[in-house]
């Protein structure tokens, strides 16, 4: 199985991993777009599909070995994670870590993110608040410049909302350790089927 932790930036994605892989155990690998290089200069959405893509082909390849993949470090939407090519031949399970606009702003201040684009990475989580539930609102925020492998007529015009569902873990007040425990315990919940999960081939259901 695929594992994707989403969220915007400030939300605690990579700390989250960091603190969930020791839980997890040799059955599950945790990764983030990082670890695929080469990373270009100015990382581009299409750059980041393209590795979402290597990344998805890993997971199939480890869920061949009984074994299961963690992607969390990065602002990949479930629809990126979905619409990879090869992401029809494995379950994927989606887990969006969210935070109230407070806590992600100070976040971002201890990273010195720079005042005048914090208002994109506000609008950009709550974006990710309603596709979470909703997957027809405003696509073209991943779709647009994308790479061409994508496999977007998944979902966007489809008629899939009744199967569209994923996790979502409020990390505003809760420490590190705290969301690890929870991530990790959401990817065991996941792969025993108690988490809701895009199973292979879920948009032709």
């Amino acid at each position: 199985m695929l594992l994707v932790v989403s969220g915007a930036s400030g939300v605690g994605k990579s700390t989250a991993r960091l603190h969930a892989a020791p839980l997890l155990g040799s059955e599950f690998e945790s990764v983030e777009l990082g670890h695929y290089p080469p990373i270009p200069r100015t990382p581009t959405s299409a750059w980041r599909q393209e590795t979402v893509e290597r990344i998805v082909q890993h997971a199939i390849e480890l869920d061949g070995q009984g074994r299961h993949l963690l992607l969390a470090g990065d602002p990949v939407p479930a629809g990126e994670a979905l619409a990879a090519p090869s992401a029809d031949r494995i379950d994927v399970a989606v887990c969006l870590l969210d935070a109230d606009t407070e806590t992600q702003g100070a976040r971002l201040d201890a990273r010195d993110e720079p005042a005048e684009t914090r208002h994109l990475h506000a609008a950009f989580a709550d974006w990710m608040r309603r596709h979470a539930v909703d997957p027809a609102h405003a696509p073209e925020v991943v779709t647009g410049d994308a790479w061409p492998g994508m496999r977007w007529d998944r979902w966007v015009g489809a008629d899939v909302a009744q199967h569209w569902e994923m996790s979502v873990v409020d990390t505003s007040h809760r420490t590190p350790e705290e969301v690890g425990a929870s991530v990790a315990d959401w990817c065991r919940r996941a792969v025993r089927g108690e988490a809701p999960v895009f199973r292979a081939g879920w948009h032709l259901a």
